[in-house]
């Protein structure tokens, strides 16, 4: 990081005042009456009328709006177990997005866990207060478990971006890049670099999809995960495969696609040479990518690239999925984040990229012309119709698939538009 964007980023977060969110009061509170309906005796109202019945608190307060996104701080960006409190400066930025994008409001917890079970029982006991929970920079592989078990103790949507966020804009840009390239997903060879949160989640959806699990090659420290390594955890398990492929340069040998979810500058030129004809190379690692964009289209100029940067096509970035994807979840009070739920936005988003770009996409980009192609297979994050588009197919997904507790809204689309969307 430069010495000029270093001190940007300070005194972005310092001044005119610390931190990047604050709370702001929904109703008035000018006079003496207010006084008495905000606080006592007032509130005794709502108080006994959600001792009757927990959903009045959907009702009479902010729960139904309200997510916590939350962190030990054990994997914070790419900086590592910096510990909880110096992750909430990602937190607080996760807040903003929320906010800006879905208009949902969020508080950000940042707790200091001894183990993965402490951790646990403090999200379960604080969950009443919220409407969804967003874990958040937790380290892999305890990130599985400790989302597996908060969704099986908790009734309301459990979702860890660094997994499925990740895991759904792969997901939409790679069956627009397949579509590019005229490959079917079912017969693609997949080279993931990375057994992490977002490897893993994302090669599970992508067998969703249709992909084989016998044509992925999942990559990790110590190489090809296959069938004669006795290293592998549970979660990577059911990716070893039979194989004679060791290096990341033999599973690259005739790939159809690579995703990246790893380091810095891990894959040369001759990998990329080695790949099939009509290649696709997500290279994600930020700030640096796997490979170069410049250095991979010097070998393969047909290829289609994508990485997880603003500065070049094809950015995948989860501010492309959660806020949407909590957007419907709460607007249905669904009980949890479900597999359909996840497919129906990878779907949409796919979708919604193939349409004409509006202009004020197009101004907010200082661009003169983009349409569905090579360099554009995934929506831009400020595209206005994301909004309209994504938590629709959610909603309705979540009430097809029976974890909604309200009907589809009525003031989204029709569901007869949506089953199309959807299909």
């Amino acid at each position: 990081m430069s010495q000029d964007l270093k001190s940007a980023a300070l005194a972005y977060h310092a001044e005119p005042e610390p931190g990047k969110i604050a709370i702001s009061i929904t109703k008035s509170c000018q006079t003496q009456d207010d006084l008495r309906l905000a606080y006592t005796p007032g509130v005794a109202q709502p108080v006994r009328a959600i001792a009757e019945d927990a959903s009045n608190a959907y009702r009479y307060t902010a729960k139904g709006n309200l997510v916590a996104v939350i962190t030990d701080g054990t994997a914070v960006l790419g900086l590592g177990n910096v510990g909880a409190l110096a992750g909430k400066p990602v937190m607080e930025g996760k807040a903003v997005l929320f906010k800006k994008f879905a208009d949902i409001d969020v508080f950000d917890i940042e707790v200091e866990a001894k183990s993965p079970e402490a951790f646990i029982d403090t999200v379960t006991a604080i969950a009443p207060t919220f409407g969804g929970i967003n874990l958040e920079d937790i380290a892999a592989p305890h990130c599985f478990e400790v989302e597996r078990i908060l969704s099986e103790r908790l009734d309301i949507p459990v979702f860890h971006d660094d997994q499925h966020g990740t895991a759904i804009i792969i997901a939409a840009a790679l069956i627009n890049a397949m579509e590019l390239q005229g490959k079917a997903m079912e017969r693609c060879k997949i080279v993931c670099l990375g057994a992490g949160a977002a490897g893993l989640a994302s090669m599970k959806l992508l067998i969703s999809l249709g992909a084989k699990r016998e044509n992925i090659r999942l990559v990790d420290r110590g190489g090809v995960i296959h069938h004669g390594r006795d290293d592998l955890n549970v979660y990577k398990q059911p990716y070893a495969v039979h194989t004679d492929e060791r290096r990341l340069a033999d599973a690259m040998n005739g790939a159809d696609v690579f995703v990246g979810v790893s380091g810095a500058n891990l894959v040369s030129a001759a990998m990329v040479e080695s790949m099939a004809e009509n290649p696709i190379v997500f290279a994600l690692s930020n700030p640096d990518p796997e490979i170069d964009p410049a250095l991979a289209l010097s070998v393969s100029p047909n290829l289609v690239m994508a990485t997880g940067r603003s500065d070049y096509p094809n950015q995948v970035n989860n501010v492309l999925g959660f806020p949407f994807l909590f957007r419907g979840a709460l607007d249905v009070r669904a009980s949890a984040i479900n597999e359909p739920m996840l497919l129906a936005a990878v779907h949409a988003l796919a979708a919604l990229a193939r349409e004409p770009v509006p202009q004020e996409v197009l101004r907010a980009y200082n661009l003169e012309h983009l349409e569905f192609g090579r360099d554009y297979i995934i929506p831009k994050p400020l595209d206005p119709r994301l909004i309209d588009r994504v938590p629709p197919a959610v909603a309705y997904a979540a009430v097809q698939s029976g974890v909604a507790r309200l009907p589809y809204p009525d003031s989204y689309p029709r569901l007869d538009n949506m089953e199309l969307a959807t299909a």
